[in-house]
């Protein structure tokens, strides 16, 4: 694609390097010096405790809050650096607390890459997962210095280190997931995001992670559906868009409403047509993407060249500020290919000038021929070109690849994998069931006209902040 490929916005504090406002001096050299000493005084804890779980609650609750990651973000009274004393084996829980404030707070400077990219490639993973929130913080730390520096692909290998060895498996979805690929897709490293996007995502354990919420399965999978339509994978895009529009809520978030149009231009190139959302879809997401312009290039797509190309310039504006025009060009671009497919189903032989009038490419007689011969080629038809310029449609496709039969070993594994995951679903919707904070949210919806504008979100249903993420500026 020519165009910018649609970058969902990082979910970092700042977009770029923040200065802090002056102060007192005095005042600054106070607080400085009993941030080394306690710092001092913590660094003794972190090599000596030696339960992670007693660490993680010392280091949680040793300071006020307002200033607990001030100190942990400082250096050594001797202005030594905390990070380059300890070991990254034997102290990872102490190392990831530090490392996480320091990228958080402006009081000692960010860390070095190298101190960084160690870490996240040897952290012990037992006592990384006893605090599963301060990992999440250096993920978006991470994410934050390398917007800091301009160079966003800084963030790619060390965030990929964090997410294969942070979960029990890739299968677990975890905050980690959205946040890497996002990296990925904003400095345009597609090829890297593809191992992880390829491990299905069947485990959901808010005890293993407690701050995973709603909108990371949205901002994962969306992200996701980007990399594969960048990559020209477009079923597996397509498959990643329709996880985000047919997530369930109660009003459709931002990011399913670009997903949504997403999904439709991914349909248009794979299949030539658009489907209709799937049934367990928000209606109201059905209803706003019917009166999109991308919409519009469903009615008029393949056969109606004109009418499309009209369309995409009356629309231009509207899909560039989407940043999905490179995908909408590729769309016109296979528009002839299918309106030539649809072809073979009415007729035997046709001229190629016949051919170039049905798919407005009258009097570009060699262009047509180039491209009835592409698809020949990559056996998207069954057909012959004659030196005469006469085409001619098999009506015996046989020689057309066949898709493989899966054996009875592959149909047997997927029904028991689906069993499996039939019994997860079931048992998270007793676990939801039984929520108190569900019920109540449920009743004060049941007790309000929602429908219209100005009704519950997410947030209603999921507890999540859509201002913490980037839903509403997706």
């Amino acid at each position: 694609m020519n165009d910018p490929l649609p970058t969902p916005p990082l979910n970092t504090a700042s977009a770029g390097p923040s200065t802090p406002p002056p102060a007192d001096n005095s005042q600054n050299a106070t607080v400085s010096s009993d941030a080394s000493l306690s710092l001092d005084g913590l660094l003794m804890q972190i090599t000596s405790i030696n339960d992670p779980e007693a660490l993680d609650k010392t280091l949680r609750t040793f300071a006020p809050k307002e200033v607990r990651e001030t100190i942990l973000g400082s250096l050594l009274p001797d202005g030594a650096d905390p990070l380059q004393v300890l070991d990254v084996r034997r102290n990872t829980l102490g190392i990831l607390y530090l490392l996480s404030a320091r990228l958080q707070v402006n009081a000692a400077g960010a860390p070095p890459q190298h101190v960084i990219e160690t870490f996240c490639r040897e952290f012990d993973q037992a006592q990384a997962r006893v605090a599963p929130e301060r990992v999440t913080m250096l993920a978006r730390g991470i994410i934050q210095l390398g917007q800091q520096v301009g160079d966003v692909k800084l963030a790619v290998k060390p965030l990929h280190d964090l997410l294969v060895r942070f979960p029990p498996s890739l299968s677990y979805l975890t905050p980690l997931h959205g946040l890497f690929v996002t990296a990925c897709v904003a400095s345009r490293q597609f090829a890297v995001a593809e191992p992880v996007l390829s491990t299905p995502i069947t485990q959901i354990n808010t005890a293993f992670f407690p701050d995973l919420t709603y909108l990371d399965n949205l901002v994962y999978h969306y992200a996701g559906g980007t990399v594969y339509a960048a990559l020209k994978q477009w079923e597996e895009a397509e498959d990643f868009f329709e996880i985000v529009v047919g997530a369930p809520a109660l009003v459709p978030s931002a990011v399913q409403l670009e997903a949504g149009k997403k999904l439709i231009l991914v349909q248009l190139i794979k299949d030539g047509k658009s489907n209709n959302l799937p049934k367990y879809a928000n209606g109201s997401l059905q209803r706003q993407l019917k009166n999109s312009p991308y919409y519009g290039l469903t009615r008029h797509y393949p056969q109606q060249q004109a009418k499309l190309e009209q369309l995409v310039e009356k629309e231009r504006e509207t899909f560039e500020k989407d940043q999905n025009m490179g995908l909408v060009l590729q769309a016109l671009d296979h528009a002839p290919r299918w309106a030539i497919k649809k072809l073979t189903g009415t007729y035997l032989t046709l001229s190629v000038s016949e051919i170039g009038k049905t798919v407005n490419m009258a009097g570009k007689d060699e262009a047509v021929q180039r491209l009835i011969l592409s698809m020949i080629e990559k056996e998207e038809i069954d057909a012959t070109l004659s030196m005469d310029g006469i085409v001619t449609f098999n009506e015996d496709h046989s020689a057309l690849p066949m898709k493989r039969m899966l054996s009875k070993t592959e149909v047997d594994n997927a029904l028991k994998e689906a069993q499996q995951q039939a019994a997860i679903l079931r048992q998270l919707e007793r676990e939801i069931g039984k929520s108190r904070e569900y019920l109540l949210k449920a009743a004060k919806v049941k007790d309000n006209d929602w429908s219209g504008p100005g009704g519950p979100d997410e947030e209603l249903l999921f507890d999540v902040t859509p201002s913490a993420t980037w839903a509403d500026d997706a």
